[in-house]
């Protein structure tokens, strides 16, 4: 009988590391501009405008930058997202305002797959005009479910919802919130979620208290269901949790703490998930606060 061959020892594989990176200017070209700004501040993962953020203007774009841009990134293993523009509502009782969001988040989810964007990231909004928060989240079912439906090709970006900080008539803000707003939308298979630190505690989840972290994140998995989380917005407070106010504060500086960020890094349901800074400080600030946080994985 031949003679066995040594079994090599198994170990278990250890969690993909989450990249960590920033929301880039892009004025003056998506490549020769946001590529540059992503790599002086060592960005492992970028976000981007493809229109005014508070404009309802839209355009084109280039198709030699989008080009360039797509397949420098997909060299470089850079993961994209696109963030829509802040005037969108799908809550509105304005019908203007509305037909507009619609026109913007198509474009935006257009564009999104033109330049390679693995996201795009749309606020979730408001009820306004004294509407009920049933009548405007029927009205998000039926105008935002036909853009869901134009994602068809194997390369659209999933169209993320960001929960807001809670303030004024906000229809997402608590993690709960995600579960009506997302059965409005037929828990879409490209739907998911992006989790915004600030606006999560200043909605009232303590990211700083002991188990804060985890039982926020358990929360968000039981309303929004597992694996929908997408995209951590990665930003500290400078309000403390439950004031509603969004006020970005750089990492560590801020109410929520570098150890709750450590703690988020380390959590298995955010696993690989890109962790993308919205903070203030131009490129130095930004550069220090990847370089944070990249220090910060387990």
């Amino acid at each position: 009988m031949a003679p066995m061959a040594p079994v090599s020892p198994s170990f278990p594989s250890s969690p993909p590391l989450s990249p960590v990176g920033a929301h880039v200017p892009v004025a003056g070209g998506l490549a020769a501009k946001g590529l540059a700004y992503a790599t002086r501040i060592g960005a492992q993962a970028l976000q981007v405008f493809v229109a005014n953020p508070r404009a309802w203007a839209t355009g084109p774009g280039s198709p030699a930058q989008d080009a360039e841009f797509r397949d420098r990134c997909a060299e470089r293993g850079l993961p994209v997202y696109v963030h829509a523009p802040y005037l969108i509502n799908f809550g509105s009782h304005t019908a203007a305002t509305v037909d507009l969001s619609v026109a913007s988040l198509r474009h935006s989810l257009r564009r999104g797959r033109e330049i390679g964007a693995r996201g795009v990231v749309v606020h979730t909004g408001s009820a306004t005009g004294g509407r009920t928060r049933e009548a405007a989240l029927l009205q998000i079912r039926e105008r935002v479910r036909p853009l869901l439906a134009e994602l068809t090709h194997e390369d659209d970006p999933w169209l993320l919802l960001e929960p807001t900080a809670g303030q004024g008539f906000s229809l997402c803000s608590l993690a709960e919130d995600l579960g009506p707003y997302m059965d409005a939308l037929e828990r879409h298979p490209k739907l998911g979620v992006c989790l915004d630190t600030c606006h999560v505690f200043a909605a009232g989840h303590d990211l700083a208290a002991p188990s804060g972290v985890a039982d926020t994140l358990a929360r968000i998995e039981a309303a929004a269901g597992p694996g929908r989380v997408r995209l951590v917005h990665a930003n500290d407070s400078k309000a403390g949790c439950g004031s509603h106010l969004d006020r970005h504060e750089n990492i560590g500086r801020g109410r929520i703490g570098s150890p709750a960020f450590a703690e988020l890094l380390a959590h298995p349901s955010l696993a690989g998930v890109p962790f993308v800074i919205e903070t203030p400080g131009g490129p130095d600030g930004h550069a220090a606060d990847v370089e944070l946080l990249r220090s910060l994985r387990p």
